[in-house]
């Protein structure tokens, strides 16, 4: 998806809109494959700045599927981005002596989809709950503790004792 920003680098006050659907049907998140159940067409407007920049702005909703991080079963995750971006075309940059990396814009074409694909991943949640009080699995025989309690021996000993037991363990007469 290419949007084509010539006339908004060249015209002072000039602005444009257009939407795009998103094409993904999955999103890559640290390793993870996530599918995309919803989504809303992305939204762009585009405004001249100055000569050959442009402030993008943006706006889409999507709705991933994810697993839990403690029990694994799957949830619903909203996104709502709103997101805004300067870009500079080549000669704006050589003329500034800036060289900023901007691998979503190519010549005088915007990248639709690379951008979003960032936007996306820096609004990704850190932690994805089916619920607040998720109880997760157990670490022995992978029960859901939400559904009910395996009773499995949970104890996890201190290893910062480990010495001290291991000293009565070997003065104990048997």
């Amino acid at each position: 998806m290419l949007m084509n920003l010539t006339d908004v680098f060249l015209s002072e006050g000039k602005e444009t809109e257009q939407s795009f659907d998103l094409e993904a049907d999955a999103v890559s998140y640290l390793g993870n494959t996530y599918l995309v159940l919803e989504r809303s067409p992305i939204r762009v407007k585009c405004s001249n700045i100055g000569m050959g920049k442009a402030l993008v702005h943006g706006t889409l909703q999507l709705v991933l599927l994810a697993p839990c991080d403690r029990c694994l079963k799957d949830v619903k995750v909203s996104l709502q981005l709103e997101f805004e971006q300067e870009v500079m075309s080549m000669e704006a940059i050589q003329q500034e002596e800036e060289q900023n990396e901007q691998s979503f814009l190519q010549g005088y074409e915007l990248d639709i989809e690379a951008l979003v694909n960032s936007e996306i991943l820096v609004n990704m949640p850190v932690k994805v709950l089916c619920k607040p009080d998720c109880k997760g699995i157990c670490k022995q025989c992978g029960q859901d503790l939400n559904e009910r309690d395996c009773g499995c021996d949970t104890f996890v000993p201190d290893p910062r004792m480990a010495a001290i037991k291991d000293i009565f363990n070997a003065n104990k007469e048997v």
